[in-house]
Order: C-alpha cells, then structure tokens, then sequence
C-alpha cells in the first residue's frame, strides 16, 4: 500500500501509486516508527521541489526524522502546490526561479526566506489551499500555470487544458474558463517572466 507522500496541486498529501519526477519537502511531519502523517501538514516556510535523484544519495522513505520526502507528478503541480525549486540540489533551476521572480516584481533578487515569506501567504488561507481569482482571460496565462475548474486541476500549456489524475495527465482539451488559480500569484510572475518548469511525459501522450 502506498504512503501518505503524493501531493496533489491542490496541496493535499494523499497516498496514490503515482510516484512522479520530483521529490520535496515542508520539514519534518511525520511519525518514523508508523511511516504515516502527523496532524500538521507542514513545519517549516520552505516547501521545496527536489531532485529524486542527487549525487546518489539514498533515503528510507520516512524512515528518518530529518525532513519528510514528498512526491509530486512533475515541477508544475509542485509549484501550483506552493512549492519553489531548491538551492541545494536545483540551484540552477532555483536561481532561475529566483532571477524570473526578480525581473517579473521588478525588484533586486530575493533571498530564498523572502520568496518563501511572501508564498507562504499565497498558499494558505486558514490552513487550507487558498484559491486565487482569475483576473483575465485563460489565454492569458503562462504554461505552467495551474487552475481549477469543476473540481479538478489543470495544467495550461501550448493553449491548451490538461487534467490532472492519479494516473498522470489526462488528454489535452480546450478551456474557456475556470473556477480559480492554484498556482500562487508570485509563482505565476516567475512564469510569466520566462520560468519553465519541468512537465511529466504524459502532458504529450495523454493518459499513462
């Protein structure tokens, strides 16, 4: 039976086979001795996307009490999660990251606690994934961005709609609208301003 360890771009951490590229963590929020959540769903500002693979580094999934590794499809819906690339195994891609931030807020590059301060409020709302108006047209989004509509989450890309599953990514379709942006606003900039996450395979070939 799977772990409690995949997370959803609703920032839900649920147990599906669905391993997927990217590892990451928010601290340390879970019990070694059962392998299963505690009550928090988050100990520290700095939620990471990670390299599952670094320098052949090998963990017990849940078996320490150093941080608590947690899985995502792929860069997308870590971000939409509320997430940002890590500067000890991404560094190039954080510092992307960091550079896209800086140029799209028109600002001197942040430091990492400072991105993570603003993400943290755009995050949350109580506790709960907080959910971000639309201002404009679908269209006007950039790739990567991820949004709500009818319950489900979708990644934009190239025009077009993909929905998330536990399988992957469900064939592409068209989207006029949605309900609300799951990706923070912040995160969106960076997006807007040139980042390019990485996308899972199945955003090419339909259903895994």
């Amino acid at each position: 039976m799977p772990l409690q360890n995949r997370v959803t771009p609703f920032g839900e951490i649920v147990a599906l086979p669905q391993r997927g590229l990217f590892t990451g963590n928010r601290g340390i929020i879970h019990d070694p001795a059962t392998k299963t959540l505690l009550s928090k769903r988050w100990a520290s500002r700095a939620w990471l996307v990670c390299l599952c693979d670094f320098q052949g580094r090998r963990r017990e999934v849940m078996g320490g009490r150093s941080w608590t590794e947690l899985f995502f499809l792929d860069e997308a819906v870590a971000l939409a999660a509320g997430h940002r690339p890590c500067f000890f195994c991404r560094r190039e891609a954080a510092q992307r990251f960091q550079a896209c931030w800086a140029s799209a807020k028109d600002e001197p590059s942040p430091a990492a606690g400072a991105m993570d301060a603003v993400l943290h409020g755009e995050r949350l709302e109580r506790r709960r994934k907080r959910l971000h108006p639309i201002a404009g047209p679908l269209a006007a989004l950039p790739d990567g961005a991820v949004v709500a509509a009818g319950g489900h989450a979708f990644t934009l890309r190239a025009g077009l709609a993909h929905r998330w599953t536990a399988e992957g990514y469900a064939l592409p379709q068209r989207l006029d609208s949605a309900d609300a942006l799951l990706t923070p606003p912040s995160t969106v900039m960076a997006l807007g301003a040139g980042y390019r996450p990485v996308f899972h395979p199945s955003i090419e070939r339909g259903p895994v």
